[in-house]
């Protein structure tokens, strides 16, 4: 774990300007203008990134194909593609602790998640990406003897990432490890608030061996660079991680283009269902305060619709508001605090429009749904809690996407079903319960991709991540999110 000292010392680092990394180096954006960075821990400028334009991606994906083309990756075996990417892992281990802290600057999350979420779970990520590269076959049709049927695995091509600004390395690690272990030549466009460890990420993996044009980073605003990326008719694929209003453009996009396919994963609004025979009702009071509250509520699956049954409500209420007090929002970069700051200024007004709106439509506020700590000048907010909230308010049908929580009361499965299905999303949910035949009706009840059991977040890896409905489709992580970044081809060859 990062030490306190450590974390002093990497923070005071001068980051300047950072170009955009294409074709195994940085360069400056055709334009020349950049993007100023500022930090919501204190809400002044600290670096500033190049602000990319059309030209720029169509640079990096040039990069890209006559890469892909060259085969020096695309065609290479898996155990040099192995070789590398275990590299790339060890490199990111090593540079942790600047990673963590970067990112930190960058988007305010607490530094004992970050540290854990970022760094060290994408060095994880590739790892086991990199363990899969030689272990994908081909296979052999059950044909005639006559013929004989073969069935290739390719990669795509040139595919393009376009991540999120709450964990952009964890989430970056998901799409571009199995892209690149595939084969594949990519090209990332990160947030605009938070680009600085994905740059750093691709120089470390040219450090590791990654050939140049294979991994590309283009900064810059969604509405030139993610549209540019989106349009491009060079692409194949584009992965996506974010809103949904964003995420049907994208479809647009390749409608008006090319076709490419769109992998979209794009939030929800997930419930967690507390009953009366939970295990522990105030373990399951904590786990569900950190799992809508730690990094300030930015996470796409946290448990945002809080239903617990009416016989414990008001016992379960007591020790979530316990558990919620106890929890302290301060400096990310300081290890004694439980949550950092909102990712930006502009995040935290759209946080508190939500209170406000929630406020006036009738919920009863139980704690918090102010800016706290504006002496620092960061963007701060008090962990929130609604109760008496109804289907029809926009709290509960809306995505946040902040530390505001709505929890309603329900008597029965039934009831809790119909409560937690009453939703346009559809990625992620809890059922605490003791009952093993309640959990697992519940868990074919409910619509969504991932449905947690006496536990609230926590999946690693080796499982896939994505929703139904409103939530997108495609999976993230684990051997299924391979088949993404993969083609098949027959071969058909008469004896």
């Amino acid at each position: 774990m990062i030490s306190q000292t450590a974390i002093n010392a990497l923070r005071k680092t001068e980051i300047g300007a950072r170009g955009l990394f294409i074709d195994g180096a940085q360069t400056e954006a055709t334009s020349g203008a950049s993007l100023t960075v500022i930090s919501p821990i204190d809400g002044r400028p600290f670096a500033s990134i190049a602000d990319g334009t059309a030209a720029d991606i169509d640079r990096a994906v040039k990069s890209a194909r006559k890469a892909f083309e060259k085969g020096s990756w695309s065609r290479a075996a898996p155990a040099f593609r192995k070789k590398v990417l275990t590299r790339f892992a060890d490199l990111i281990e090593k540079h942790a602790d600047e990673l963590a802290v970067l990112g930190v600057r960058d988007n305010g999350t607490e530094i004992g998640m970050a540290y854990k979420a970022e760094p060290l779970s994408a060095a994880g990520t590739i790892r086991y990406y990199a363990e899969a590269t030689d272990k994908v076959y081909g296979e052999i049709a059950p044909t005639a003897e006559s013929v004989l049927g073969l069935i290739h695995k390719e990669p795509l091509g040139v595919v393009g990432v376009i991540v999120p600004w709450n964990f952009p390395l964890m989430i970056g690690a998901w799409k571009i490890a199995p892209a690149l272990a595939a084969g594949n030549c990519v090209v990332v466009k990160p947030p605009e608030i938070a680009s600085l460890t994905l740059l750093r990420l691709a120089e470390l993996a040219s450090e590791a061996g990654l050939p140049a044009g294979v991994l590309n980073v283009v900064t810059g605003r969604g509405a030139v660079t993610g549209e540019a990326l989106g349009l491009h008719m060079d692409v194949e694929a584009i992965a996506f991680t974010g809103s949904g209003p964003v995420g049907r453009r994208l479809l647009e996009y390749s409608a008006r283009s090319n076709l490419k396919r769109v992998f979209l994963e794009l939030g929800g609004k997930s419930p967690n269902i507390v009953f009366a025979d939970a295990p522990d009702l105030k373990q399951a009071a904590v786990v569900s305060a950190n799992g809508i509250f730690r990094n300030s509520g930015q996470v796409c699956v946290a448990g945002s619709r809080l239903l617990v049954q009416a016989s414990v409500y008001d016992r379960f209420m007591d020790e979530l508001l316990s558990a919620t007090t106890r929890l302290k929002v301060g400096d990310p970069l300081d290890l004694t605090s439980d949550i950092g700051a909102v990712s930006s200024a502009e995040q935290l007004d759209k946080n508190l429009g939500f209170v406000a709106k929630a406020a006036a439509e009738g919920a009863r506020l139980v704690t918090g749904g102010d800016r706290i700590l504006t002496e620092t000048g960061g963007s701060y907010m008090a962990p929130t809690i609604f109760e008496n909230v109804t289907q029809d308010m926009q709290l509960v049908r809306e995505e946040v996407f902040g530390p505001v929580l709505g929890v309603m009361r329900f008597e029965n499965e039934e009831e809790a079903v119909r409560l937690a299905n009453s939703t346009v999303y559809g990625l992620a949910s809890a059922v605490w319960t003791a009952n093993l035949s309640t959990a697992h009706r519940m868990v074919r009840a409910i619509n969504a991709g991932v449905v947690h059991v006496n536990t609230y977040g926590g999946a690693d890896i080796t499982v896939p991540l994505g929703g139904v409905k409103q939530s997108g489709f495609g999976r993230d992580k684990s051997l299924h999110a391979l088949e993404k970044y993969l083609d098949l081809k027959t071969a058909w060859i008469a004896l």
